[in-house]
């Protein structure tokens, strides 16, 4: 298959219809319980936040480039709701985790007819591996981010450099999201989180058109509470059409 951002995007968008196929609904309830919990609280505390956060970076701002505030206001609000509802998403899906990985085999049962994951662990040694492997995920995760922290707090510094360290934050975010979802259908097969990182690499282009749509649909709201279950469905469609074989 071709590696680019719109058959990624497209990967996304099947999710919706394979959430509601026969066999697959009741693996999503829970998921999508958790993700409409945790986003209602990510709503309420990103409007909340959300002035003071702007009049704080906005503070930084030298009297002498002043007018550059109607620019820089929307690239701060920008990153303040993507980083809000990344670190949310982080949260929902350690708590979701045990039951994604479920959801993942039951679209790849319906995509291919063929189980995915038989398993002779207990539920609680599902549950000690799903959120052991999240954390694997939230320590990558937090290594990428260090040197974007330190580029953030730059920016207050060198204002100029914002619309870049804004594009940067994004490019990260699609990255971890597309990492995040498909690994679920690749650790059903045993694939260890390093050669996720490796097999995704190689199709770049595809993997950040997904990402990049599970970010969208993770910022509107309403719609973000569909996101986790929709993402593991693109991703476990995606990993069945590009990198099973």
């Amino acid at each position: 298959m071709i590696s680019n951002p719109v058959t990624g995007a497209g990967y996304f968008l099947s999710g919706l219809k394979l959430i509601n196929s026969k066999g697959v609904r009741r693996f999503v309830i829970i998921p999508l319980l958790i993700n409409i919990l945790v986003f209602s609280a990510a709503l309420w505390f990103a409007f909340a936040q959300f002035e003071n956060f702007i009049n704080w970076a906005l503070s930084g701002l030298p009297d002498w480039l002043s007018w550059l505030e109607w620019i820089m206001w929307p690239l701060f609000a920008v990153t303040f709701y993507g980083v809000v509802f990344f670190g949310f998403t982080l949260l929902a899906n350690i708590i979701a985790s045990p039951f994604n990985g479920p959801l993942a085999a039951a679209i790849e049962m319906q995509l291919t007819n063929i189980q995915s994951k038989p398993s002779n662990k207990t539920f609680l040694a599902e549950c000690t591996f799903a959120v052991g492997n999240e954390f694997i995920k939230l320590k990558y995760s937090l290594y990428l981010m260090m040197p974007l922290a330190f580029l953030s707090l730059l920016s207050l510094a060198f204002p100029l450099i914002s619309p870049a360290i804004a594009l940067l934050w994004m490019i990260y975010t699609v990255w971890i999201l597309t990492l995040e979802y498909a690994d679920f259908p690749m650790a059903n097969h045993g694939i260890a989180f390093q050669h996720i990182r490796e097999k995704l690499a190689e199709k770049r282009l595809l993997s950040l058109g997904f990402g990049s749509l599970v970010m969208l649909a993770t910022l509107i709201p309403f719609i973000n509470f569909l996101a986790m279950p929709v993402a593991v469905a693109g991703a476990t469609k995606m990993y069945v059409n590009e990198f099973k074989n």
